[in-house]
């Protein structure tokens, strides 16, 4: 019996910017009204934590006003369609689970959780609403959002790494591959395995060796995942 084709798909914030969430790099980005060493980090958080839940409450109701776009749908009507796909995110939305994907690591957290600011182990889906100084976890320590700060380690590295190195393919959506050690993900990539940067900027970002796709998440995506599912294989358009 053939083996199920592994795609393993590393995605970030230009991915979700199709779906109207601002993205930290771009012109007009987050990091413009809001300096990520107010917000950001675990210095911001002792200093002052009000105005730091304060930004990811305004960012959590952005997110679930947000819909998962064409490229969110086609990675889950991939799976769908019988190819196993994990998706490895830099993004701390939900839009690849409510498009349909069921394998998603979320590298630096989901803004949809709380998390005890004195285990990282206590989380709490947020249904609705956000955290407010005083909403305390079982041991009593103030909640906060369940996301990696700069200057914190990647919990889910290790996991990610180990994904990536079993891939049949792997498929770069919506990243300029600056943000480590998320970027060296494709050190861990067998050497025969191909790799493609789906991305307006794809010639630019691409390492030797690897497929630019010089496109946007939306048009891209659809594009390969129709290939493959016409090829019932991960091959190279």
């Amino acid at each position: 019996m053939a083996r199920t084709p592994h795609l393993v798909v590393f995605t970030g914030s230009g991915i979700s910017a199709e779906s109207g969430i601002k993205t930290f790099r771009a012109s007009d980005g987050l990091w413009d009204e809001h300096p990520v060493e107010d917000v950001a980090t675990p210095s911001a958080w002792r200093r002052d934590p009000e105005r730091v839940l304060g930004f990811y409450n305004a960012r959590r109701e952005q997110i679930r006003r947000a819909r998962p776009n064409a490229a969110h749908k086609a990675l889950a009507g991939l799976e769908k369609a019988g190819f196993r796909v994990n998706v490895i995110t830099q993004n701390i939305d939900d839009l690849h689970e409510r498009a349909g994907s069921r394998q998603v690591l979320h590298l630096h957290g989901e803004i949809l959780k709380a998390r005890s600011s004195v285990d990282i182990r206590m989380q709490y889906r947020l249904a609705k609403g956000g955290i407010a100084l005083g909403d305390l976890c079982d041991k009593g320590s103030q909640l906060r959002p369940d996301v990696v700060w700069f200057g914190e380690s990647v919990p889910l590295f290790a996991d990610a790494c180990d994904l990536v190195s079993e891939a049949d393919f792997l498929l770069v959506v919506g990243t300029s591959l600056a943000v480590m050690p998320a970027a060296s993900l494709l050190n861990h990539v067998a050497y025969d395995t191909p790799c493609a940067v789906v991305d307006p900027n794809a010639t630019e970002l691409s390492p030797a060796g690897v497929l630019a796709i010089n496109d946007t998440a939306g048009k891209g995506v659809p594009a390969l995942v129709k290939h493959w599912k016409q090829q019932g294989a991960l091959l190279l358009p």
